[in-house]
Parts: C-alpha cells; sequence; structure tokens
C-alpha cells in the first residue's frame, strides 16, 4: 500500500514497516515515531543518534560491496 506524504513523497506504508527501501532510513524514521508522546528530555539523544546514522548512510551511499 502506498501513501503519499505532505511534501509528495511516496513512500511505502506495507506491514513490513518499509517506508525507503532502506534499512537504516526506515530504523532512525521508526525511532523518530517512537518519539511521540515521548519526554522532551528524551528527544535529544533520539535525534542525534539519527543524525549520526543518517550521516553514515550518506557517506556510505554508493559504496556497495556488491561490484
Amino acid at each position: 500500500m502506498s501513501e503519499t506524504n505532505d511534501q509528495g513523497y511516496e513512500g511505502q506504508g506495507d506491514a513490513s514497516g518499509e517506508r525507503t527501501g532502506n534499512p537504516t532510513v526506515d530504523a532512525v524514521l521508526e525511532s523518530l515515531d517512537r518519539l511521540d508522546g515521548a519526554p522532551a528530555d528524551e528527544h535529544v539523544a533520539v535525534f542525534e543518534s539519527a543524525h549520526e546514522k543518517l550521516r553514515a548512510a550518506l557517506a556510505d551511499a554508493g559504496n556497495d560491496s556488491g561490484s
């Protein structure tokens, strides 16, 4: 099942939880979803972790070891 967000991005909304097709990015998005209702003082650590993981994923983009 496809869903379109308010930026027009069509992502995956299937039962597997896959959104982008990239497991690292999907896990980061899931961690951000879990912030809903969490105390604000817990947000900083989650945001810092998300930023670190996304930077690492970008740095590794295109470095597939299958070549």
